[in-house]
């Protein structure tokens, strides 16, 4: 029997409520696979369930994604053996721990092009930004993309995939700070979020013409006037909450603003069933393996130090991935 080290929460709240227990870890069970992680991927999911916006059945673990190294296989696992590289980004929250059971259809080989680090701060928001690209919308060349966050984890590897499918992107930021972060990723244009005027600023900058998509993980800060810079009979995707859970939309004001499509999907359904599940990931290692998707790690944390990286997420102080390594 292993030892497992993990995160807990017994209460919803503050970063300060995560603790770190030290716990016997069972034989891997029929159809599961215990890996030894070797990097933990943080997501801003992570905080809204901590502080109870996505509440979870308390005591919980945290966390969604990790990778690492395949120690034993439980009885009826045949695809995978130890000394696997491995990730997953669908098991179940309680990713934040140094050795974890997992079902093994919710596992994908890495290929050797794709390092651990990698796979942890690429997977779920590179799973993210591929369905959004190929299944919300099935972005096109010429297509002009609103993305908010642009210089975040999703938001840069969105904007980095979107423009080498030749669609062109402004993105916004939420500080000055960010912008260059932003505009590296391939934004043509960077708005800044803290300007009231925000939407006029992205209507000059895109020389007068509206959005085709609205990519738009803020949520209560910024939806109401995502609408208005849609394009009419354009598409705005509210797919994040980071400045709280978005505003009731009355449909008629869907007509009002053009015809507008609105929805709020999420990476999981996309993903749930484990064939689908390799075929995206295969095309999202592709995408990294042409170099349209990219690593930026902004931050690094031991396991130990999880209070600090949600801190430092919530302080927007990480521009690119978080990464907890156990």
């Amino acid at each position: 029997m292993s030892t497992q080290r993990r995160v807990v929460i017994t209460e919803f709240g503050p970063p300060q409520v995560m603790t770190l227990a030290s716990e016997a870890l069972a034989a891997p069970g029929a159809g599961e696979a215990q890996i030894r992680q070797t990097a933990v991927g943080f997501n801003f999911i992570d905080v809204y369930q901590r502080k109870g916006i996505y509440p979870l059945d308390l005591p919980t673990g945290l966390g969604f994604e990790a990778a690492g190294v395949v120690e034993a296989v439980g009885p009826g696992v045949a695809d995978l053996k130890p000394g696997d590289r491995v990730a997953y980004m669908n098991a179940g929250v309680g990713a934040y721990a140094d050795r974890r059971n997992v079902p093994a259809e919710k596992l994908v080989r890495l290929p050797d092009a794709v390092s651990d680090e990698a796979a942890a701060s690429l997977l779920f928001k590179g799973m993210t930004a591929q369905y959004l690209l190929r299944k919300t919308h099935a972005v096109q060349a010429g297509d002009l993309l609103l993305v908010h966050s642009a210089a975040g984890g999703v938001g840069q590897i969105l904007t980095r995939w979107a423009t080498a499918l030749g669609a062109r992107v402004i993105g916004t930021t939420s500080s000055p700070g960010k912008r260059e972060a932003a505009l590296a990723a391939g934004c043509e244009a960077v708005v800044n979020l803290t300007d009231p005027d925000w939407p006029q600023a992205f209507l000059k900058a895109a020389g007068g013409t509206k959005a085709r998509v609205v990519y738009d993980a803020v949520g209560k800060d910024t939806l109401l006037k995502s609408l208005d810079c849609a394009a009419p009979f354009g598409l705005v995707v509210s797919y994040g909450a980071a400045s709280g859970p978005a505003p009731a939309i009355d449909p008629d004001l869907l007509n009002k603003k053009g015809c507008l499509f609105l929805t709020r999907p999420s990476v999981f359904p996309h993903n749930a069933d484990p064939k689908t599940f390799r075929a995206n990931a295969a095309d999202l290692f592709d995408a990294i393996g042409r170099g349209h998707v990219a690593v930026d790690v902004g931050a690094r944390f031991p396991l130990d130090q999880v209070v600090e990286a949600h801190e430092a997420a919530e302080a927007r102080a990480v521009t690119g991935a978080i990464v907890l390594v156990p």
